[in-house]
């Protein structure tokens, strides 16, 4: 890439970060920077927040991020009712079901989480977001170039609708601009994975279907004439099939009828043709350009992974950039966002690949149980046990390996049933509902804070914020030790939890701002220094 121009003179705005793509994972990444103090900025090719419901489901993992943002009771408020929290198979949307499934930590709370998953679209979603952002949102902003030296990057964006052309200087820049992301092929980043799975057609409309929904609540209705999906608690549908060869010929108002069957009319809204992908980037950063949410990883819908994975992306990375721009990190520290999130995606991939496989399978038996005269009524046999889309060892049990973590040499915990090896998404996929599924809590560096009750309605991770926190039984000995650039508190951690966190009476925690454990130290250190030692091996050298 050609070096940008050495002086400000052609620049019309200075910026820490610039951020591409407006969807729910860049609207997220603009909160948290925010409240990190991190000037900000936004930018969106749309002219305005995508009418279209498209993701469906908030994970408990997100629903976690966004409690700490004080959102997750407004998400809930707007979402569907717990008993949504399923899928259904069936031969046609008002028949009974022949299979299905619940979706784990949404159809009912879990004791691993303060919080319970929502299903509700991504079109209710997004105006949340951006209600909590402060500003520096900009809607109809294309970026059409990048150039990039050692200190800064410069975007090159048009109006969409007066054509003008600005220049904005960032120190980064944040691409969540999307599978089809114009950051990642101006920078020339390749993908890996299957790539193009199907060609999919999403209808929105209108039809008085409130009867079949209240008695046999589900989020998802999978049939022999497409899928069926509520939109919102006080109405709205939208239906998915595969494209056909002339979609602008179709009538689809009477297309919509006919998956519906009966003399039910479908007053259609909104037509939109998608690709269904699945690939990973090969890098995750270039320089100080990093990708996140769909423009590092477009997932198979199947499972509901896709936003929730770009959700856990810029969790991971904004504290990072934070503690970089506001002089308490170095350079290095952004740089294990890749090594930590990369083998997430690919663990992810492999899973939404593997539900969408098994799902298409499930409709397979149905026609040829159908096509052997097998009786209407007769369930089908489940090619996964029930616990398949649970996905609590994928969202929750998460480990990270790298400079960013401090590990303590201690083994990682038995296989869990099934072979999905720690529970934490690492297994093989050999395991008999793929890996992933199962999810041990386990306090040990690299993985999630496991969730535990300090106080009524206050979880261990409340604790975490915008700061590391020492979590501890003795608070008195560490908190002489919090001296340095970092922000940092010590949090008292109730004696009848010190052995779930593998910890003595004087031992302690280092959790990171993303909820994940920095370091562990079971007993009292030996020096006063410790502390201060692994927050700078964590972190790096700050800048000058």
């Amino acid at each position: 890439m050609p070096d940008v121009p050495e002086t400000n003179a052609d620049v019309d705005v200075d910026v820490d970060v610039l951020i591409v793509g407006g969807g729910p994972v860049g609207l997220t990444a603009h909160v948290l920077l925010e409240r990190w103090g991190v000037g900000t900025s936004l930018v969106e090719k749309r002219t305005e927040l995508s009418p279209f419901p498209r993701s469906r489901l908030v994970n408990v993992r997100s629903m976690e991020i966004f409690r700490g943002l004080g959102l997750a009771g407004r998400i809930t408020d707007a979402a569907f009712p717990a008993e949504y929290g399923r899928i259904r198979f069936r031969d046609t949307l008002s028949g009974r079901d022949f299979a299905g499934a619940e979706m784990v930590g949404v159809r009912a709370p879990v004791p691993e989480s303060p919080v319970t998953g929502a299903v509700t679209s991504q079109d209710r979603l997004e105006p949340l977001l951006l209600g909590a952002a402060r500003g520096g949102v900009r809607f109809g902003a294309e970026l059409v170039g990048l150039t990039e030296d050692a200190e800064c990057v410069t975007a090159v964006l048009v109006d969409r609708r007066s054509g003008e052309e600005a220049r904005v200087r960032a120190r980064y820049v944040l691409a969540a601009d999307g599978a089809n992301s114009t950051v990642r092929r101006l920078l020339g980043i390749a993908t890996t994975g299957p790539g193009e799975l199907a060609r999919v057609t999403t209808v929105v409309f209108d039809a008085d279907l409130s009867g079949l929904a209240a008695r046999q609540p589900a989020g998802v209705y999978f049939t022999a004439h497409g899928t069926f999906l509520p939109l919102y608690p006080e109405g709205g549908w939208s239906w998915l099939a595969p494209t056909p060869d002339d979609p602008a010929g179709a009538d689809w108002a009477a297309v919509v009828s006919r998956a519906l069957g009966g003399d039910v009319t479908a007053d259609v809204l909104r037509v939109q043709h998608w690709t269904m992908n699945a690939a990973v980037a090969e890098r995750f950063r270039h320089g100080r350009i990093l990708l996140a949410g769909d423009a590092a990883h477009a997932l198979p819908i199947m499972g509901g992974l896709g936003m929730n994975a770009g959700l856990a992306d810029v969790h991971n990375l904004c504290w990072k950039l934070a503690g970089v721009l506001r002089g308490w990190a170095g350079p290095a520290l952004v740089e294990s966002y890749e090594a930590e999130r990369l083998p997430v995606a690919h663990r992810t991939l492999r899973q939404a690949v593997a539900n969408t496989k098994l799902g298409f399978e499930v409709l397979e038996r149905r026609r040829e149980q159908l096509r052997s005269g097998g009786a209407a009524l007769d369930d089908v046999e489940l090619p996964w046990s029930e616990r398949y889309f649970a996905q609590l060892g994928l969202v929750l049990g998460v480990s990270y390996d790298s400079a960013a973590v401090l590990p303590d040499g201690s083994p990682p915990p038995e296989p869990s049933v099934g072979g999905e090896g720690d529970g934490s998404g690492e297994g093989d996929g050999s395991g008999e509902g793929g890996e992933g599924t199962e999810y041990l809590p386990v306090a040990r560096p690299g993985r999630r804070l496991p969730h535990l009750w300090l106080a009524p309605e206050r979880s261990t991770l409340d604790a975490c914020g915008e700061w590391f926190t020492v979590l501890t039984p003795d608070p008195a000995l560490w908190e002489p030790r919090t001296a340095g650039p970092w922000p940092l508190r010590v949090e008292p951690l109730p004696g009848e939890h010190a052995d779930a966190c593998g910890l003595g009476p004087h031992g302690a925690l280092l959790v990171r701002p993303d909820g994940h454990i920095a370091a562990r130290w079971p007993e009292a250190p030996s020096t006063g220094t410790v502390l201060h030692q692994a927050l700078t091996a964590l972190t790096g050298p700050a800048h000058a």
